[in-house]
């Protein structure tokens, strides 16, 4: 699995530590829902001012939120639904989509529930995979599957609640 991390804010420097973690974040979590396919992932850590825009151009929300995910494949109970020109010629690669995280959020809420921003950072890619990956939290029972994979991958990279 490829994960290209893009950092398009000046609000805090991002070490190649944090870009480290999302990348493994986003394996991780690939990993343990056994995607079928080589893939690759973008993730762009923003401002506050820009995922609000996104927000609400894509969203019709206008407020800034935690992370935005823009999923490229469809999934028909639980599977992708990929057809042969959905894999880049290039690099034989199924590109998933697209995630946005606000860094601003991110540590706002690393703080609201009294962990570390790497532990947000990691939950934030998880819960954006999950989302490229085909789950969703429209309704409780969506809700309760999609928290509990997200937590078991974040306990698998020993980055448990504390």
């Amino acid at each position: 699995m490829k994960v290209t991390v893009y950092n398009r804010q000046k609000v805090r420097k991002i070490g190649s530590d944090i870009k480290k973690l999302i990348e493994k974040a986003a394996r991780t979590c690939a990993e343990k829902e056994a995607f079928p396919y080589s893939c690759q992932v973008y993730i762009t850590l923003t401002d506050n001012n820009s995922i609000q825009e996104i927000n609400r151009e894509y969203r019709g929300m206008d407020k800034p939120t935690d992370v935005l995910s823009f999923p490229l494949i469809q999934y028909f109970d639980g599977e992708p639904q990929v057809m042969p020109g959905d894999i880049d010629p290039e690099t034989n690669l199924l590109p998933l989509g697209d995630i946005i995280i606000s860094v601003e959020k991110a540590e706002e809420q690393a703080q609201k529930y009294g962990h570390s921003t790497e532990r947000e950072f990691a939950f934030l890619t998880v819960h954006g995979m999950l989302h490229l990956l085909g789950y969703d939290h429209e309704s409780s029972q969506e809700e309760k599957v999609m928290f509990e994979k997200q937590e078991k991958v974040l306990e698998e990279m020993g980055l448990k609640r504390e």
